[in-house]
């Protein structure tokens, strides 16, 4: 299963002559190639996958994977809870 995850433009540069960029993604910061992503800036939100930028999201549209990963983040820790056993 893949999983692309949004983050957060907050830098931009070239290197090897690559559109680069830095993301913060729910406050940890990755390098992301955004060549593929000519009108992606500062302050956008990108789909990442494999330290590449697939698409532009809206802050919304940020926001709403965002929260549905930490519930999932829940649930994974609740089925990961001993059971008590019983009486």
């Amino acid at each position: 299963m893949c999983l692309a995850i949004p983050g957060k433009i907050i830098e931009t540069s070239e290197s090897g002559g690559l559109r680069m960029c830095k993301v913060d993604i729910s406050g940890v910061t990755q390098e992301v190639c955004i060549e593929t992503l000519p009108e992606a800036k500062i302050g956008d939100y990108i789909i990442i996958h494999a330290g590449f930028g697939l698409n532009i999201l809206s802050e919304e549209e940020a926001r709403l994977t965002l929260e549905a990963f930490a519930e999932l983040e829940k649930f994974d820790a609740m089925l990961r809870m001993p059971t008590q056993p019983a009486e």
